[in-house]
């Protein structure tokens, strides 16, 4: 059975990311789920299989009513842009649920990090088995969840809190706001300007891989 359903595309602050925004949700609540290629996507979501189809691109990331679709270098937007768009409102059109399960957040090794950590500026290598909690965990994460995530969100990406060490509290970026050239300004300006502000403890934010 057919559901009606309108789809619009929007630039993102990413060149290499796009925004394709549905008039429903493609995703429970505040689950968010990211792939970086058909073989993660499988058995999660149907969609983002579907989209590793194309050639050209390289990651998918779901929150909300969104998909951003990260591409590779080769080739423009300006020539992609409007096939995604229809393909995607043809493919919700017939299918109920764009995500069937989401993923966990998948722990890097080290040497994986080590790598990303190159592609980030100002990335920082924090590997997840090193992580203990800390007693401002849940005020960072309720103030990046208040003030940052419906911006992140807007711009088709997210910045999810892994965790606070020696006055730093370390994020990871996904979606649109990974690899974008104005994600180390957000993470200065606004981010670490906010949570300063806000809480003493707080001495710097870094991106961490």
């Amino acid at each position: 059975m057919s559901h009606p359903v309108s789809v619009y595309a929007e630039m993102t602050p990413n060149p290499e990311v796009m925004k394709f925004v549905a008039d429903r949700a493609l995703i429970e609540g505040a689950d968010q789920a990211e792939f970086n290629s058909k073989a993660a996507a499988s058995g999660y979501s149907s969609l983002a299989e579907e989209l590793f189809n194309f050639p050209f691109v390289a990651g998918v990331f779901i929150s909300g009513s969104f998909v951003s679709v990260t591409k590779d270098d080769t080739i423009g937007w300006e020539m992609i842009a409007m096939q995604m768009r229809e393909y995607i409102q043809s493919w919700l059109s017939e299918h109920e649920t764009a995500v069937e399960k989401v993923p966990p957040l998948q722990a890097k090794t080290a040497p994986e990090n080590a790598s990303k950590a190159k592609e980030v500026e100002g990335a920082e290598q924090l590997d997840d088995a090193d992580i203990v909690p800390s007693e401002h965990d849940e005020a960072i994460k309720a103030l990046l969840e208040e003030f940052v995530r419906p911006a992140v969100e807007a711009d088709g990406g997210a910045i999810d809190f892994r965790a606070f060490v020696d006055g730093k509290v370390h994020v990871r970026l996904r979606g649109a706001c990974a690899g974008c050239p104005s994600s180390t300004a957000t993470l200065k300006d606004g981010i670490e300007r906010l949570l300063t502000s806000k809480l003493d403890v707080v001495e710097s934010v870094v991106a961490s891989v």
